[in-house]
């Protein structure tokens, strides 16, 4: 928390030194056009679910996920979930929840990001502290890792009792949506069709344990890296499959030269966009 609110007070002081010359972000609705932080705030209101796309060491998002999370505990019953946390850690998480266990003791046995502590602790605190449900949503990384390499035929071998961290078999896989067809273009010679298979059981996977929690008069709000949901695709391609009846709202980061006007290339990328100046420091 300490190195949380260090960040936040870097944050200030860059947004103070920048207001003469240009602002650290921006924040944009599909068209472009420039909206306020109500508007962000109104917006995640009105879904049922809210995939928060994030660059990982962006201050900027992760300061506006806490915000928004905020905002949303006062609006009605609330889930959060992220992608940060893998679903075989779920058992610790909620110990750490209910107060079983302190930040060092799921620090040792979960395998948590390395910006878990600066990024991601505030909001799992946040669930804590207004006793909220933190849904660990992100598929083993063994999995994944083992799917990048074999394809999907590497589950078959995943013990019954371990499926229940992973999204129902067989997963679903589209490899002409676009996102996964860009990911492998820009790994260029090291690109397989398994890896988009990888991506695809992870965005599979965050989109079924969303479904199982979501539902109309209980919000869930999801932190993911952007890549999972942006243009509705990854995540959201899953969840129309799963719970078309639930209104999903969308979130982007993404990182510019200049902030004053959203890129061509990000329209369209979701509901809200947070532009943010490249220049600014990363959290780790």
């Amino acid at each position: 928390m300490r190195r949380f609110i260090a960040n936040v007070l870097l944050l200030a002081l860059t947004l103070t030194a920048s207001a003469q010359a240009r602002p650290a972000y921006l924040l944009f609705n599909a068209k472009g056009k420039k909206v306020s932080h109500e508007t962000l705030l109104r917006t995640a209101r009105a879904g049922d679910i809210v995939l928060f796309g994030e660059e990982h060491d962006n201050p900027i998002a992760h300061w506006l996920q806490l915000l928004v999370a905020r905002d949303l505990v006062t609006q009605g019953p609330l889930i959060m979930g992220g992608e940060m946390i893998e679903a075989d850690d779920q058992v610790d998480l909620d110990r750490y929840l209910r107060g079983e266990m302190d930040q060092a003791g799921l620090d040792t046995l979960a395998r948590l990001w390395k910006n878990h502590r600066s990024d991601y602790a505030p909001l799992v605190d946040l669930a804590k502290e207004k006793q909220l449900p933190f849904v660990a949503c992100n598929v083993p990384r063994r999995y994944a890792r083992a799917v990048s390499k074999g394809g999907f035929q590497a589950l078959d071998t995943v013990p019954e009792i371990e499926r229940a961290w992973i999204a129902p078999l067989p997963i679903a896989f589209d490899p002409t949506l676009p996102g996964y067809v860009k990911m492998l273009t820009l790994m260029g010679d090291h690109a397989s069709p398994q890896m988009a298979m990888a991506q695809a059981l992870k965005d599979a996977t965050m989109a079924h344990f969303i479904a199982q929690h979501a539902r109309k008069g209980r919000r869930f709000l999801h932190f993911n890296g952007s890549f999972h949901s942006d243009y509705q695709e990854g995540i959201g391609w899953y969840l129309d499959r799963a719970r078309p009846e639930l209104k999903r709202v969308t979130i982007a980061t993404v990182s510019q030269e200049q902030v004053n006007r959203l890129d061509r290339e990000h329209l369209g990328r979701a509901d809200i966009i947070i532009c943010v100046d490249a220049a600014l420091p990363g959290t780790h």
